[in-house]
């Protein structure tokens, strides 16, 4: 089979025919684009995810890879996101996921349903008397961005510097496939990141409260607590991947829709039932979630189908492939919010390295949609071929923009 070329623009707005084309005729795949094995089908990305020879820490030999001339900028990211628990084997990942756990339990989500149902009011509000509208800018976004920093103590007024350095950043965390300076951009907002943090700590510590940042300033394994890089690591992390998973879910989950009238009408019409609406959210993710690929380096020689992916190659996991693996989803490409089996999808990843806010994604889901299909009448997408963010491990789009009316909020009577 051809080498699939990731870096044509074509693949990065649709990837899934080439993917396809992969599982069902050569599932592990070497790929000259990525330098590394691709590997497709959706039982061998979920045991690699369980598979201790497949390694999540790769930012230790992607530096080792830069040799002895490794820039200042590229040691410095190594250095800063090497610390972050999803790019750590246990017992590391074990410690940092223990100590950061406590706030994202479903209990703990749960308790945040009113504020995030005041926040999809008030966003949906603010569109109302307009006829076109970026929906990611205009809500995908500002939800779980306004979410994650009121979780971690952020003030309002600081969230679009932090959009800004987190964008920059992601461009060398999400594997950008074409932007040429992404490590210089990703060092320098990074540097800007931490610099925040480590103020925020520091003014935290002086006068505590019950945020996450508060939590983690005290959080301690025994006797052990978290050093001050580490705090600031976890708090770019928290940050970062809290509002990036939702936005792209969001964007993706809504064009999906308007890219079926038949789903859209089906859970229009029922988007009061809240087990309907649990499992179209999962649905939509299994089609076309926020997460493309996840990154392993192996840790030892592993054979499969006639290949060896040797000791320190990159092996990268396609989730949004083994989501539309037709052996465990038939029909893959139809979205059906009734599918039995959607919760299987591993779009929040698989095991231990399982998404730690996978809960609370689901809930802003969970709040949003029924929401947006409650409000949003005359639902229509204007572009067409919206132009796709570039990274390797997010599928999102840079902005949909829709056409809508939006209607009032119901009344509820007491």
């Amino acid at each position: 089979m051809t080498s699939v070329n990731f870096r044509d623009p074509a693949i990065i707005a649709d990837p899934y025919p080439a993917l396809s084309g992969l599982v069902e005729h050569e599932p592990l795949h070497w790929n000259e684009s990525l330098s590394g094995w691709c590997l497709t089908r959706y039982d061998d990305v979920t045991k690699a995810l369980t598979d201790d020879r497949f390694s999540a820490e790769r930012i230790q030999p992607f530096l080792a890879h830069q040799g002895e001339d490794v820039s200042d900028d590229i040691s410095m990211l190594g250095e800063c996101i090497g610390l972050w628990m999803v790019f750590n084997d246990a017992p590391t990942h074990t410690r940092l996921r223990k100590l950061t756990n406590k706030a994202f339990t479903r209990r703990a989500v749960e308790a945040l349903r009113p504020r995030i149902t005041g926040i999809v009011n008030e966003l949906i509000d603010n569109l109302r008397g307009r006829e076109t509208f970026d929906f990611i800018a205009d809500f995908a976004y500002p939800l779980p961005a306004r979410v994650i920093a009121d979780m971690l103590g952020v003030p309002l007024e600081d969230v679009d510097d932090l959009k800004h350095w987190s964008d920059g950043l992601a461009q060398f965390v999400l594997g950008s496939r074409i932007t040429p300076d992404k490590y210089e951009t990703a060092a320098a907002n990074l540097a800007e990141m931490n610099a925040y943090f480590e103020r925020l700590i520091e003014a935290r510590r002086r006068n505590p409260g019950d945020k996450i940042i508060d939590g983690l300033i005290d959080a301690h394994d025994g006797d052990e607590l978290l050093t001050l890089p580490e705090t600031v690591a976890t708090c770019v992390l928290l940050l970062f991947a809290g509002h990036e998973t939702t936005t792209n879910f969001l964007g993706n989950g809504l064009r999906g829709l308007m890219l079926q009238p038949e789903a859209l009408a089906d859970f229009t019409a029922r988007r009061d039932n809240a087990t309907v609406a649990a499992n179209a959210q999962e649905e939509l993710m299994r089609w076309d979630g926020p997460s493309l690929s996840i990154v392993r380096v192996m840790n030892e020689d592993v054979e499969m189908y006639g290949h060896t992916m040797k000791k320190s190659e990159r092996v990268i996991l396609f989730a949004a492939a083994a989501n539309r693996d037709a052996s465990n989803f038939p029909d893959p490409d139809r979205i059906d919010i009734d599918r039995t089996n959607a919760r299987r999808q591993i779009t929040f990843g698989h095991g231990v390295h399982l998404c730690l806010g996978a809960n609370l994604a689901r809930l802003e889901g969970l709040v949003a949609f029924p929401s947006l299909l409650d409000r949003f009448k005359g639902l229509k997408m204007i572009d067409d071929q919206p132009e796709w963010l570039d990274t390797l491990l997010i599928r999102g789009m840079k902005q949909l923009n829709i056409r809508a009316e939006v209607s009032q909020a119901p009344i509820t009577l007491c």
